[in-house]
């Protein structure tokens, strides 16, 4: 999967960059939010240092933008896979220890940017989709803006509450609207008129032009709330343009996202078969986010691809036999040990030629082998037993049909090759 991002982040001149596991707590802490503090993993080191491990791969890129922006110059795009820590409870799709996929661009408030990383997620989900499992291919990106949310908040005279209720509609999806409503009449200067009406934003949700319709009269009186309701329109618009299904972006006036970083469009993306899962890419922009480590302005724009909840999406569909079956997967069953040496150069041709080839460790009935590969995504099985190794040929099995057929050695890896065309 990572390497599939990687060929994506190529095709649109990312580059790729590293930062240490490790920062000095005084670099991390306070940028994610009071949550994200609890969250975060902090210590002593034997030197005394008050360090913490890095809850996300963006405040940490953001030190290293602003240490680096003389050589870097701008605008700067890169990418960076690798593990963050965090203290939560772990359950289906959350750990305490998990891989996130960056990618950023920083050194720009351009329009053109946030649009291309709209284009970035749908390019991930869809070649996920057509080269390690299908259903990742039913998505949508749901998009909002914070311009939106604090527009609305300066016509209720709860701007100087705005962190506050971020953090309640955040956490809409989890314990719903009546404890959202709840925790925000709690709050300052908040009136259950107030509360109703927040909540009434947050619903609208659904396609981009009717939602922004349905938005711009509870936001009448507030340049900032309608400013930031045509950007996030542009958005749409040239993400379209980009190459985006339109039924694939979502206007979401409910999203919040839960780091308080986030000053411009922001963005989460669901699987249509499993939403249960949450977001498997999320991000905004973070125009001020640098500005803690440098004088010089350097806006930002990004998202992260959760590798590890897709993995866990990837392992449920395997455990219901909902895994697909890859046509450049091949499987060379051992029949006897006397056909190590035909089984091991078969696979090196293959190997060449670009397939993926698992080769059984151990001589076991045909029967026995074909049992153990069925659900675990090969798409053939190439079989050289004694008779066919005293023919000169190799027999496949087309494991997600009923298709089989014998070549001789020397066609074998040509005629994979052309199976491997239809089925792709």
């Amino acid at each position: 999967m990572t390497d599939v991002a990687k060929a994506v982040f190529h095709r649109f001149g990312i580059e790729p960059i590293d930062t240490p596991a490790l920062e000095y707590a005084e670099i991390l802490l306070g940028k994610g939010g009071d949550e994200t503090d609890k969250q975060t993993f902090r210590f002593t080191d034997q030197g005394g240092r008050d360090v913490a491990m890095r809850f996300d791969l963006t405040v940490p890129f953001a030190r290293f933008a602003a240490q680096h922006v003389g050589t870097l110059g701008t605008p700067f795009r890169r990418y960076h896979i690798a593990p963050v820590w965090r203290g939560e409870r772990p359950q289906k799709g959350r750990y305490r220890e998990f891989v996130q996929c960056d990618f950023d661009t920083i050194g720009t408030t351009g329009v053109a940017a946030d649009a291309e990383t709209v284009c970035v997620i749908h390019e991930l989900l869809s070649t996920i989709s057509s080269q390690v499992q299908p259903s990742c291919g039913e998505f949508t990106i749901r998009l909002n803006h914070r311009g939106v949310l604090n527009g609305l908040l300066d016509t209720l005279g709860l701007r100087e509450r705005a962190t506050d209720v971020l953090r309640a509609l955040d956490k809409l999806p989890k314990v719903g609207a009546d404890a959202v409503r709840t925790e925000l009449v709690a709050l300052p200067d908040a009136s259950e008129a107030a509360a109703d009406r927040l909540l009434e934003f947050a619903g609208l949700s659904g396609d981009a032009a009717e939602t922004f319709a349905a938005a711009r009269p509870l936001l009448d009186g507030s340049e900032t709330g309608l400013a930031a309701l045509d950007r996030l329109a542009t958005v749409v618009r040239l993400a379209i343009a980009g190459g985006c299904e339109p039924t694939r972006l979502v206007a979401d006036l409910s999203i919040a996202r839960g780091l308080d970083y986030y000053t411009g469009v922001i963005f989460e993306t669901f699987l249509t078969a499993d939403p249960k899962l949450g977001s498997v890419c999320s991000g905004g922009r973070y125009d001020d986010l640098a500005g803690l480590y440098t004088k010089q302005s350097l806006p930002g724009v990004g998202a992260s691809l959760g590798v590890d909840r897709l993995l866990a999406h990837l392992e449920e569909q395997a455990e219901t036999g909902a895994r697909p079956n890859d046509p450049s997967a091949v499987f060379i069953p051992l029949l006897s040990e006397d056909r190590l040496p035909d089984v091991f150069a078969l696979a090196k041709d293959l190997r060449a030629s670009g397939f993926r080839v698992t080769v059984a460790p151990e001589p076991r009935g045909l029967g026995k082998h074909l049992k153990w590969v069925t659900g675990r995504g090969f798409g053939t099985a190439a079989i050289v037993g004694d008779e066919e190794a005293a023919a000169g040929t190799v027999a496949f099995k087309d494991l997600a049909g009923r298709e089989q057929w014998t070549v001789t050695r020397a066609e074998a890896v040509d005629r994979l090759v052309e199976w491997r065309k239809t089925r792709t």
